[in-house]
């Protein structure tokens, strides 16, 4: 190839430069390119566009569920036989009349046991409050005949009296009816009471109601 004059143009030179120019452009794209590439991938990473989207069904569940354990809670709470306003004796059914000898019995129950509260006597009944949380220990005066008892019965026999149990609620407390005095009486000893209460009661029923036969129906 015939090299140019002095006075023609370097059209060789003008291509080179016009190639470095290309290239130079091309790379400049491809780092805008990378650059736009990144900061998308940074906004999709800030944003939380990867994962997949949670379904309105799911949502609703998960807000449901902490809602039905908090009222199962609060039922629960609510049923607890420690928290019930009522015990197995009150539910029993009494005499048709008061007893005579209800009132000198109730007048003669200690005023207070330990870890209860003082005394109170209402109609046939005399209740001692918990100092604490938990059920009142109960007494009721005249109540029936408990339908349960039978001679194959297992009867406790506290300071002498004879008792029948009624119920037994595991966490809560027993219930006792006196069966060898007249009339009748109830007892609701709560879980923690102790021995204190089925005791001293034993001792008044024995000392102001007159015995009677056990009787099987």
């Amino acid at each position: 190839m015939t090299p140019p004059g002095p006075d023609e143009p370097d059209n060789n030179a003008d291509r080179a430069e016009e190639t470095d120019a290309e290239r130079g452009s091309a790379a400049e794209g491809v780092k805008k390119s990378g650059s736009a590439e990144s900061v998308e991938d940074t906004t999709h990473a800030r944003y939380g566009d990867s994962g997949p989207r949670l379904s309105p069904a799911l949502i609703a569940t998960l807000v449901t569920i902490p809602v039905m354990v908090i009222v199962g809670f609060i039922v629960f709470a609510a049923l607890r036989p420690g928290n019930s306003d009522s015990t197995p004796v009150d539910s029993y059914a009494a005499e048709s009349s008061t007893p005579a000898e209800c009132p000198k019995f109730l007048a003669a129950l200690p005023q207070t046991f330990e870890g209860y509260g003082n005394k109170t006597i209402s109609g046939t009944q005399a209740s001692w409050p918990a100092s604490k949380d938990g059920d009142p220990v109960i007494v009721r005066c005249g109540v029936s005949r408990p339908a349960e008892l039978s001679p194959t019965s297992n009867l406790q026999v506290v300071n002498p009296v004879q008792w029948f149990i009624t119920d037994s609620i595991e966490g809560s407390g027993q219930a006792f009816i006196c069966v060898d005095h007249r009339p009748y009486v109830a007892l609701w000893v709560p879980v923690n009471a102790g021995n204190g209460p089925i005791t001293d009661v034993s001792a008044a029923i024995e000392r102001t109601l007159p015995r009677g036969p056990l009787d099987f129906g």
